[in-house]
């Protein structure tokens, strides 16, 4: 039996208590090594996931041009998977811990139980749904309508955190996994960064990336 206090559950913040004592009953605290596949279609059938610690890279792979996208990139506060949680199909997408993953899992069944039973719960759920929707639209509206500069430099926006220019869960990672986000390949990435730091934008320390100039970025990507 677990024994987590609802502060360590976010995004749903302000449990009830006798929701908390099921959750604890229920769930088992998972842990994945870094560099290694998560849960897959098997696994979300039957249980949903929050993740507490760790980055998951959520992606499908076409093996004729071993050529791969990622869809999600999710860490502490996320959920997995929420589609399956609402149509109780197969989701045939691959999963990959970026670092040691540690999550909840809870059984499928009990989550849509508390999806009807608290107002609580629910209110976590949905949004968090519709903001995955979004995430999906503007991915195929960025491979769709946008060059691979453009495409960079708005996932950067998009990850930027604090004023500090930290870019949340894009920190330290490899410039391979970057291209995937954006349906591109490391090399293209690779010149993109290089010339963002040569105009001054972004600070490029190793695989650490900081950008220093966020209104420089808003205007190249205005134009």
């Amino acid at each position: 039996m677990m024994h987590l206090r609802a502060s360590q559950l976010q995004p749903f913040e302000g449990l009830t208590e006798q929701l908390m004592e099921e959750i604890n009953r229920v769930g088992v605290v998972r842990e994945y090594p870094a560099g290694g596949p998560a849960m897959d279609s098997d696994d979300t059938l039957n249980h949903f996931y929050i993740i507490m610690e760790g980055r998951l890279k959520v992606y499908r792979y076409n093996p004729d041009n071993n050529r791969e996208q990622t869809l999600y990139l999710l860490g502490p506060r996320d959920m997995f998977d929420v589609l399956t949680v609402l149509d109780g199909e197969r989701h045939e997408v691959m999963t990959e811990a970026i670092d040691t993953l540690k999550a909840v899992e809870l059984p499928i069944e009990k989550v849509r139980e508390w999806i009807h039973k608290y107002p609580v719960f629910n209110r976590a759920f949905y949004p968090y749904l519709a903001r995955q929707m979004r995430q999906i639209e503007e991915l195929a509206t960025d491979l769709s309508l946008y060059d691979t500069a453009t495409r960079l430099m708005k996932l950067l926006l998009k990850n930027l955190k604090g004023p500090d220019g930290n870019l949340g869960l894009l920190q330290n990672l490899p410039h391979e996994e970057i291209a995937s986000l954006i349906g591109t390949v490391r090399h293209v990435v690779n010149r993109h960064l290089q010339q963002l730091k040569k105009e001054g934008i972004l600070h490029i320390e190793r695989k650490h990336l900081a950008v220093t100039n966020v209104e420089k970025l808003l205007e190249k990507i205005e134009l």
